[in-house]
């Protein structure tokens, strides 16, 4: 034997030796991925998909149209919170809108001269989308405790003077925030009235998507305060899929946990890691400032990414989060202070120097005496919409409302230059 076949034999036999390795590893591999996917269904744990893209509803109509009120509806024991079925005057059928979208309402209403005054509101529409009917669901605003001021205007408006056959102006369904389309797993939390956005999207779920788990997590004070908790229990007790959870931060004598509720205390991280599995949730919160305050940088905090957490606060809210990299929605006022910032306002002839404590340029303007017009303060409604003439603008908050181009909602923006106003 020549030393070149020795050579290649010693060569064919490397070759081969490889060759049975990287087959032996890819089987191993193999086997692994096979027993991970069997797991998977063992535990029902959904495979990985590719995220559904948001479906585009255009906006249903311009400006405002006509609606009449069919129903009215009380919906908790203490009467708090009453619901109003809405019917277009022209008879049109209603298109769809994305579930947890609102609804902006022009009220008149009486003011102490004995005239009627113009306000703006926006509320949740609390059902899934009907071709004949909106639904909104709107709590009474008492006065707080140990202060002067009135109890909620537009509110108190809806349950005292608006009844069965009242007209009301309304604008089309609009908003950022509202439930996506897909099979992903869904955790809704809802503190309050901010349940409202969440039955919405609670009721277009098990429609349209009945195979998707959903979990509800509900936080009052105590029983007495929750809304519609007959048909909740229905709900949970139809589909499989849904879980409810009642959480009474102070619940009465005669309420009896495992009966009445499921959870003594508040909404908080433990109780979410103590239900929930280790699954791709997608979190959906909406309720009272301290809520999203303390649990959306808890679910930042325990590694849900930033693209699962959705959340809606009651009015102007600025609620941070951790992460590297994510949105902070709050304007940082520490530029501003050295900047030498001057806010003009064309039309009542002032020129302030801007006032980072102030928060936005509405807030601003109200407090140096010029009127602006205003509605929901939150970004929603486009009420206290003005025109730049010159500078520009930085907004705490995406804003639910489109501006025009070339102007800017007052509520929720702030001066990055100096500025002029059409006010």
């Amino acid at each position: 034997m020549t030393s070149l076949v020795l050579l290649f034999w010693i060569a064919a036999g490397i070759v081969i030796q490889l060759t049975v390795y990287l087959c032996l590893v890819f089987w191993r591999h193999w086997q692994n991925y096979q027993a991970l996917r069997g797991s998977a269904a063992d535990l029902n744990l959904p495979l990985p998909q590719p995220t559904p893209a948001a479906v585009e509803i255009p906006a249903a109509w311009a400006g405002w149209r006509n609606f009449r009120v069919e129903r009215k509806v009380f919906e908790d024991a203490a009467h708090a919170v009453c619901s109003f079925y809405l019917v277009p005057e022209d008879g049109q059928a209603l298109p769809p809108f994305h579930p947890g979208q609102f609804l902006t309402f022009n009220l008149e209403i009486p003011n102490e001269q004995g005239s009627k005054e113009s306000v703006v509101r926006c509320y949740s529409l609390s059902d899934s989308p009907h071709p004949d009917c909106y639904r909104v669901s709107i709590k009474r605003v008492p006065a707080p405790t140990g202060c002067d001021f009135p109890p909620g205007r537009s509110s108190g408006f809806f349950h005292e003077q608006i009844g069965i056959g009242s007209s009301l102006q309304v604008r089309a369904p609009a908003g950022h925030f509202y439930l996506d389309h897909g099979n992903f797993p869904v955790v809704l939390i809802g503190g309050g009235i901010g349940i409202t956005p969440m039955l919405s999207m609670l009721n277009w779920s098990l429609k349209e998507h009945p195979e998707r788990e959903i979990w509800l997590f509900y936080g009052v004070r105590h029983v007495q305060e929750l809304v519609m908790k007959a048909q909740l229990d229905t709900l949970a007790a139809a589909h499989p899929n849904f879980h409810l959870r009642i959480c009474c931060s102070n619940p009465q004598a005669n309420e009896v946990a495992g009966r009445d509720y499921q959870q003594h205390g508040r909404i908080d991280l433990a109780l979410l890691r103590q239900e929930l599995g280790l699954k791709p949730y997608h979190f959906y919160i909406c309720g009272p400032t301290p809520l999203m305050e303390t649990l959306v940088p808890a679910l930042d905090d325990w590694g849900v990414p930033d693209s699962h957490i959705h959340f809606e606060a009651f009015g102007p809210a600025s609620i941070k989060r951790h992460k590297a990299g994510a949105t902070d929605l709050a304007i940082p006022t520490s530029d501003f202070e050295s900047s030498g910032i001057v806010v003009n306002f064309a039309r009542s002839g002032k020129q302030l120097a801007w006032q980072p404590s102030a928060g936005n340029l509405l807030e601003f303007a109200e407090a140096n005496g010029i009127s602006v017009n205003s509605g929901c303060r939150a970004g929603g409604c486009g009420s206290c919409q003005t025109t730049i003439q010159a500078g520009e603008v930085s907004y705490s908050q995406i804003p639910d409302f489109d501006p025009e181009p070339g102007s800017c909602l007052l509520c929720v923006c702030a001066p990055t230059t100096s500025l002029t106003l059409e006010a």
